[in-house]
């Protein structure tokens, strides 16, 4: 049994391994800096959060989910005001190439604007929810010269019908309790299960974008499921944000951190 401590003013950490052979590299000096090199950054972690915490809004609590594929939805349900910097900027990373773009959920059809402002060969929207799907009918019509496609439905549902793309936009929401206990609460980031789909449908060298609640931060579980699916990342911290106290969301700082995810 190896015992390994680390103490700050605020915290103790103690990790205690029964397994001799876990983490057993050929000399002890590795295993010791293994070991010390885990609990430095856990510290460094937790300190990360502490300072984190305090910026963090009040939001509202979170309530049940209901089925919203159906559900006719608010603007304010369906992304705030709060974030629309935040599609202007994931609209830019998107679009760098202005080729075939796919954006997974239209909302409000923001995001859809800046990327349709920045200028691409064609757009492919995809969304489930009836009464957003209405709205993309109104913006639709105002571009009619314009190769923009609908694929209407759960993103999981028209895989087969996705093509290839040298970019795809991630940003949309659970559809319901089951979705947002398994892809929010208990994922690294929300885009995680669209991760291996993203991968399939864009061309080598294409740009793959979605925003990560981890604040200014990004964890080394985040890192190894990334480079799982893609070969470079890049990330932009926008900050700060302008956050009104009752926001719908009660786990958003002042800051948020885009991804860019190269095949």
């Amino acid at each position: 049994m190896i015992r390994k401590l680390k103490r700050t003013a605020d915290f103790e950490l103690s990790l205690v391994i029964h397994n001799d052979q876990f983490i057993a590299p050929p000399r002890q000096s590795q295993r010791n800096w293994l070991l010390n090199k885990l609990l430095s950054e856990v510290a460094d972690d937790l300190n990360s959060l502490h300072h984190a915490a305090a910026r963090f809004i009040p939001g509202q609590e979170t309530t049940a989910i209901h089925e919203r594929t159906h559900t006719e939805l608010a603007d304010d349900a369906i992304m705030e005001d709060w974030q629309i910097p935040v599609m202007e900027a994931m609209a830019r990373i998107v679009t760098e190439t202005h080729g075939d773009v796919m954006e997974v959920g239209f909302g409000r059809g923001v995001s859809a604007r800046f990327i349709q402002d920045c200028g691409v060969k064609s757009h492919t929207i995809v969304e489930c929810n009836d009464s957003v799907i209405e709205r993309y009918g109104l913006w639709r019509a105002q571009h009619p010269e314009r190769d923009i496609r609908l694929l209407a439905g759960r993103w999981q549902d028209v895989t087969e019908q996705m093509g290839q793309f040298d970019g795809i936009f991630f940003h949309t929401y659970p559809l319901n309790e089951a979705e947002y206990a398994e892809t929010v609460l208990q994922s690294v980031t929300f885009a995680e299960h669209f991760f291996p789909t993203a991968a399939a449908h864009l061309r080598p060298g294409g740009v793959f974008t979605y925003l990560t609640n981890e604040i200014d931060s990004f964890s080394r579980a985040h890192q190894r499921l990334v480079f799982k699916y893609f070969r470079s990342l890049t990330l932009q911290v926008l900050s700060p944000l302008y956050i009104p106290p009752d926001s719908r969301d009660t786990i958003w700082a002042d800051s948020m951190v885009l991804i860019k995810a190269v095949k």
